[in-house]
């Protein structure tokens, strides 16, 4: 009879594509699969200083990437890593020595999951920055990182990643669920009721957060609007949604996913060209980008998954539910399916991601495969995540960790 896995201590580290920081989360997890069980036990956001913001942002865009600044990026972001982790567990009164592993996604500067030739080889690709081994060597714990490649060499999109922790916290029995995480990026996680792993279906469905934030930056001198105030104060344009609810992404079948290299300033430009064209108010640009979101979220649920299944709730995480007015047109939209946050079921909305790579992490170290490949398009499971191992593993066996 095998042994069931043991219970671990973890922390969970996330920094997205909203640029904003790292979110880090300490849990206790055992189990594996629909048998996990995570005790959240504490959560902390470091933000971003404006300088490290600046320097991710260059190194997200091609025309102003260089490969030392990209080098030394990857150290810095990993010591920033190191830092969150510290100031968590200094809150939580809890030591280095007790965590058993650290999982961290990293930050993203590039992902181009679609093949496309490199030296005449069809190529699929991410980058996420924060160097492994360093981060391992500056908290002396075992850290998980790089989460995505697997899949993508097993032909999968390397994302979204978060549906098997959607499977294995949130799968109800008797209701056909909808998780909707609210970045940067949306992306929207489907859980048929008493489904198997393989009946989840998910993808990004657009921009969540990311063309929000951009205008509320340049329209109103804010990082964000706050609780979707400038929203409230305009009117959407709905013929401008119609034109951006064109762009041939939103119509691409799953699967499928997106980042800033889609929605990031290319995208944004075309938004204050619409603007200046139509004349609208910087109250209605910001109010039609709000309305965007929610529309293409909606869209996405009738158009590849309502026929089949339909859902019956609606569970939201993640930055975006700060934003009232993008909540309240998330329910307009679905109405009448109900809209709740995670933490109607006891999950942060904030920690929701971060603690999905603690879960991520454990399973690696169960040696479980965490990819969906009916979500990625992946030919079968992968192991998802590389370890590095800290100074005190230097005479210790090579065992899982």
């Amino acid at each position: 009879m095998t042994a069931p896995p043991p219970e671990r201590l973890v922390v969970g580290v996330m920094s997205g594509t909203s640029l904003d920081g790292i979110d880090a989360a300490l849990a206790r997890i055992a189990g594996t699969g629909r048998a996990l069980t995570v005790e959240p036990l504490a959560f902390a956001h470091t933000p971003y200083p404006i300088d490290l913001q600046q320097r991710i942002r260059e190194q997200s865009a091609p025309e102003t990437s260089a490969v030392p600044a990209l080098a030394r990026l990857n150290v810095r972001l990993a010591r920033g890593y190191a830092e969150a982790v510290d100031a968590l567990l200094a809150n939580a009164s809890v030591p280095r020595s007790a965590v058993d592993v650290v999982g961290c996604h990293g930050q993203t500067v590039q992902h181009v999951p679609d093949a496309a030739p490199c030296a005449g080889v069809p190529t699929r690709a991410t980058l996420q920055l924060g160097d492994g081994p360093t981060l391992a060597t500056l908290l002396d714990c075992p850290v998980l990182t790089n989460f995505r490649t697997a899949d993508m060499a097993r032909g999968g999109q390397g994302a979204p990643l978060v549906p098997y922790f959607d499977y294995a916290r949130f799968q109800s029995e008797d209701q056909t669920r909808l998780l909707l995480n609210l970045g940067g990026i949306a992306n929207l996680t489907l859980l048929p009721a008493d489904g198997a792993l393989g009946d989840v279906r998910a993808f990004d469905t657009g921009p969540a957060n990311m063309v929000i934030d951009a205008l509320a930056d340049c329209l109103f001198d804010a990082p964000y609007d706050p609780d979707g105030q400038h929203a409230a104060a305009g009117t959407p344009n709905h013929d401008v949604l119609a034109d951006w609810l064109s762009h041939p992404y939103f119509a691409e079948p799953p699967p499928k996913s997106t980042g800033r290299e889609t929605f990031g300033a290319s995208f944004v430009e075309r938004v204050r060209a619409d603007q200046e064209r139509h004349g609208l108010s910087d109250a209605d640009t910001l109010a039609t980008a709000t309305l965007l979101t929610a529309a293409s979220v909606y869209q996405a649920y009738a158009r590849f998954l309502r026929t089949e299944h339909a859902a019956d709730a609606l569970i939201v995480s993640g930055g975006g539910v700060h934003n009232s007015t993008l909540l309240q047109m998330l329910r307009d939209a679905f109405s009448p399916i109900p809209v709740h946050t995670t933490a109607h079921y006891g999950i942060n909305p904030d920690a929701k991601e971060a603690l999905c790579f603690a879960v991520l992490a454990h399973e690696w170290c169960n040696g479980v495969a965490t990819n969906v490949p009916a979500v990625t398009g992946a030919e079968g499971p992968a192991l998802l995540g590389s370890l590095s191992r800290p100074p005190s593993a230097i005479t210790a066996p090579c065992d899982c960790l």
